[in-house]
C-alpha cells in the first residue's frame, strides 16, 4: 500500500505552502472533486437517516467553550483566543457546542424526538508541527458531523442507527473496517457523568454493536480508557498504509453537553426531562477519508469518486469529430470527461494512466465507423470494443449507484 503523500505526486490532490501554514493543505481541483463527492455521500446518507441540515459559525466566544468544557479539557489543543473589543472569540475545536445552541433555540416535545442535526463543517486543532502528516493529521478538519438529541429510551436505537450508517459509508467507499472498538472509561476520575450513567450507556452501546455486527464478519474490541471524557463511544478502526490503526468514524454518547447547556424536552407527564445527545461521524473527516481511499485503491479510486472519469482519445485527427461526439454525450450526463488529442497516442495513454483516469476510450477509424470505442478499464480488468450508447449507460449507472467497479457485462 502506497502512502497517499507519494501518490499525490501523480494525482495533484492537494498542495502545501509555507505561506498557508503547516497542517493546512490546499485542495487542488482533483482533490476538490473527491472532497465534493464525499460531501455528497455524507449528505445523502444523513438525509436517508432522517437528519436535517444546519449551518453554524466556525468562531465562538470563549465563554461558549468554557461552558461546554472544551476550554478546560482541550485548551492546549485549541488555537489561542482572539480579542474583539470586549469579547474573546475562539476557532472551534468541535461542532457540538454550536449544535447544542441550535437545539436550545426552541422548546421540544417528547413527541418530536429524536432530532438529528447534520453539518459538514470545519473545526480546528492546534496540532504540534511534529505530528502533522499529509491529510491524516491537519489543523483544520472538515467533519461530517451529526448530533442526535433523543429521549433516554431512544438512545440504544439511535446508536445502532449511527453505527449502521457509518458501516454503510465504509462499504460504499470500499474501506475495510478492521474492527469496531467499544471505547470505555477506566477506573480514574477523569470522566464526566456518574458511574451509573456510564455503566448503563456502555451496556447500551455493547448491545447496539452486537445487533449490528451479528450479520457482519467484524469483531467488537473493548478498550478501557479510550472513551471521550464526556461518554463512551463506538469507533470504526481501519489500518493505514503504514499499518497504523486509525479511527475513521465514530458514534459517541455525551453526558456533558445536555447538562452544561440544560438541554431538555417536555415529557408526556408535562415535566422537563434531560435529553440524551449522541455524536455521529458517518463518513468521517474528509481529509483522513481522502487519504484512506487514495491508499486503498493506489490512487485509482472508484469511478464515482474519480476526478477524471473518462478520457476519450482519437487515434488521429480524422476521428476528432467522432471523439467529440462521445465527449458531448458523456458531458450531457454529467460525466467528468476530457478529450485527449495532443501528442502521440502512446504518450496520451501513458499520461492518462499516470493520472489514474478511470476509463480510457480510444476511437480509431473502425470504432468511428461503428459508433463505438475501444474501452480500457484497468480497475475492472476490462478491455474491449463497446458501442457508444452502452459506454455512456454503463458509466452513468456505475456513477449513480456508487459502484466500486463498472459492470461491463
Amino acid at each position: 500500500m502506497t502512502d497517499h503523500r507519494d501518490l499525490n505526486h501523480d494525482l495533484d490532490v492537494f498542495a502545501t505552502d509555507p505561506l498557508a501554514g503547516a497542517g493546512l493543505p490546499l485542495w487542488l481541483p482533483a482533490g476538490s472533486v473527491i472532497r465534493d463527492e464525499l460531501e455528497r455521500l455524507a449528505r445523502d446518507l444523513a438525509h436517508a437517516d432522517g437528519c436535517v441540515e444546519v449551518h453554524t459559525p466556525v468562531l465562538g466566544k470563549r465563554a461558549l467553550f468554557e461552558q461546554s468544557g472544551h476550554w478546560a479539557k482541550f485548551e492546549d489543543d485549541m488555537f489561542p483566543s482572539m480579542r474583539l473589543g470586549e469579547e474573546e472569540v475562539v476557532l472551534r475545536p468541535a461542532n457540538c457546542p454550536h449544535h447544542a445552541l441550535v437545539y436550545a433555540a426552541r422548546n421540544h416535545s417528547y413527541r418530536e424526538l429524536p432530532i438529528r442535526l447534520h453539518e459538514l463543517a470545519p473545526m480546528f486543532r492546534a496540532e504540534r508541527s511534529g505530528v502533522l502528516s499529509g491529510l491524516t493529521r491537519v489543523r483544520q478538519i472538515s467533519l461530517d458531523d451529526t448530533h442526535v438529541f433523543c429521549r433516554p429510551d431512544q438512545a440504544g436505537d439511535e446508536a445502532e442507527r449511527g453505527l449502521r450508517a457509518a458501516l454503510e459509508a465504509q462499504r460504499i467507499l470500499g474501506l475495510p473496517v478492521h474492527h469496531v472498538r467499544l471505547s470505555l472509561r477506566d477506573d480514574s476520575d477523569a470522566w464526566l457523568g456518574s458511574p451509573e450513567q456510564w455503566e448503563a450507556t456502555q451496556e447500551a452501546l455493547r448491545a447496539a454493536a452486537g445487533n449490528v455486527l451479528a450479520a457482519r464478519d467484524l469483531q467488537l474490541v473493548e478498550a478501557a480508557g479510550e472513551a471521550a471524557f464526556y461518554g463512551p463511544k463506538l469507533d470504526l478502526q481501519v489500518l493505514d498504509a503504514r499499518g497504523h490503526e486509525e479511527t475513521i468514524a465514530t458514534v459517541q454518547v455525551d453526558f456533558n453537553q445536555p447538562e452544561r447547556f440544560d438541554l431538555t424536552y417536555h415529557g408526556e407527564d408535562g415535566g422537563r426531562h434531560r435529553v440524551v445527545m449522541i455524536h455521529r461521524g458517518t463518513v468521517g473527516s474528509l481529509e483522513r477519508v481522502t487519504a484512506a481511499v487514495l491508499e486503498r485503491y493506489d490512487g485509482r479510486v472508484p469511478l464515482w469518486l474519480a476526478p477524471e472519469q473518462v478520457a476519450v482519445l482519437p487515434v488521429s485527427a480524422e476521428q476528432d469529430d467522432s471523439a467529440r461526439g462521445l465527449v458531448d454525450a458523456l458531458r450531457a450526463e454529467g460525466v467528468r470527461v476530457e478529450l485527449a488529442c495532443d501528442e502521440s497516442l502512446s504518450s496520451r495513454i501513458r499520461e492518462c494512466r499516470r493520472r489514474r483516469v478511470s476509463i480510457l476510450a480510444v476511437v480509431g477509424a473502425r470504432e468511428a465507423a461503428d459508433e463505438a470505442a475501444q474501452v480500457t478499464d484497468v480497475a475492472a480488468g476490462f478491455r474491449d470494443v463497446v458501442p457508444v450508447r452502452q459506454l455512456v449507460e454503463r458509466v452513468v449507472e456505475a456513477r449513480d449507484h456508487r459502484r466500486q467497479l463498472v459492470d461491463w457485462a
